[in-house]
């Protein structure tokens, strides 16, 4: 069972990560954050790195591994937003 918990956990992080590629790609190719909520992006980062903290005392891979990556495109879109503003 949980080895399918696992599997679950690992496309669910590969589904939510892969929806911020657009955005992020996006975002670094026209410098436009307009259309992005500054307080919302500084919020779901720091949603993000408690999610991380959260998979480490779990021992959660899928949990660790879906939000470093969500949190490295979600970084970028939110320096681009502070950066071009």
């Amino acid at each position: 069972m949980s080895n399918l918990a696992n599997i679950i956990g690992l496309m669910a992080a590969f589904g939510t990560t892969v929806s911020f590629l657009p955005q992020a790609i996006k975002t670094i190719r026209t410098k436009d954050t307009s259309a992005i909520s500054l307080p919302m992006y500084i919020l779901f980062n720091l949603g993000t790195i408690f999610w991380i903290i959260y998979g480490v005392l779990t021992v959660g891979y899928p949990v660790i591994i879906g939000n470093i990556i969500t949190l490295i495109f979600a970084l970028v879109i939110l320096v681009y937003k502070i950066k071009y503003k």
